[in-house]
């Protein structure tokens, strides 16, 4: 490759050569250069969530859930006889919010331990090498995609069952409930999923971290169950009370406990379990090698 000609005296340098005397004599490319901050982050993160199809068939699953079983619910209640004690229509949701939890953990665990199984980990951290940002922004997005979905459809299906169950024995439901069981449970729903992406980043294996967060859903409530000897009510009654479904359960006023947590108490549990998980996953992902 033949070295280009210096320029004439008394005229400019090319745009791809620098001028005589120069410090920096090398070549300087013209594309302007763009510090990158945590919303290009949110951008690629957003982009990456909507194209994959493990997104698509856990939110549709989750929508099929909720609102098929929540109208199937309506219709049986709605097709019996009226007097049924005057409860919340609200409360009937809870049954396919249950089941849809397992699609919004599913999903969470996938948004980061799937990368590390296909690799793709690789060229996210080349692309951003701030490792923190990325899984701040993962976090961001799958909990913005998750409350925003499930409060349209806990919104959806409660509609559905105070017009279903209108003329029945049932209370018209409050402005605080209705807030608890669409805002509330919303909220809760989103941070279970985010402490599912966590666990999913620090495990970094998609089966294993799923089946860790099933059994954090589901174990404490079915040990409970099996715990006949007396020596052994405390203990059972502390993992009735804080067991996943119960507190899911509160935001329409169902406990399966006369004490324990109650009102807006399960939020602020899962917050503080969701916050000590990512600082986990943020402090390990620093230390470790992709």
């Amino acid at each position: 490759m033949s070295t280009p000609p210096p320029p004439m005296p008394g005229t400019a340098a090319p745009d791809w050569q620098a001028a005589p005397g120069s410090p920096h004599p090398h070549y300087t490319s013209p594309i302007p250069v763009v510090r990158t901050h945590l919303g290009h982050a949110i951008t690629s993160e957003w982009t990456k969530i909507r194209s994959v199809r493990s997104t698509m068939w856990t939110l549709g699953v989750f929508v099929l859930l909720v609102v098929g079983i929540g109208l199937l619910t309506g219709l049986v209640v709605a097709g019996s006889d009226p007097g049924t004690g005057g409860e919340s229509p609200l409360s009937l949701g809870f049954f396919g919010l249950l089941l849809g939890a397992m699609c919004v953990i599913t999903l969470g665990v996938l948004t980061t331990a799937s990368e590390y199984g296909t690799g793709m980990i690789r060229t996210t951290t080349v692309a951003c090498p701030t490792r923190g940002r990325v899984l701040a922004a993962k976090a961001l997005v799958f909990f913005l995609i998750a409350f925003v979905v499930t409060l349209v459809c806990a919104t959806l299906v409660g509609f559905l069952h105070v017009a279903l169950l209108e003329g029945h024995d049932v209370k018209e439901p409050t402005g605080e409930e209705w807030l608890k069981g669409t805002v509330g449970v919303s909220l809760y729903l989103a941070l279970l999923g985010t402490l599912a992406l966590a666990v999913g980043s620090v495990i970094r294996h998609s089966a294993g971290a799923i089946t860790i967060m099933i059994g954090a859903v589901l174990a404490p409530l079915v040990i409970a169950l099996f715990m006949f000897s007396s020596s052994l009510r405390d203990v059972q009654q502390a993992l009735f009370e804080y067991s996943i479904p119960n507190q899911m359960s509160i935001f329409y006023a169902n406990s399966l406990s006369q004490s324990g947590p109650s009102g807006w108490d399960p939020l602020w549990i899962m917050l503080v379990a969701t916050a000590a998980a990512l600082g986990g996953a943020f402090t390990l992902l620093e230390k470790r090698d992709v």
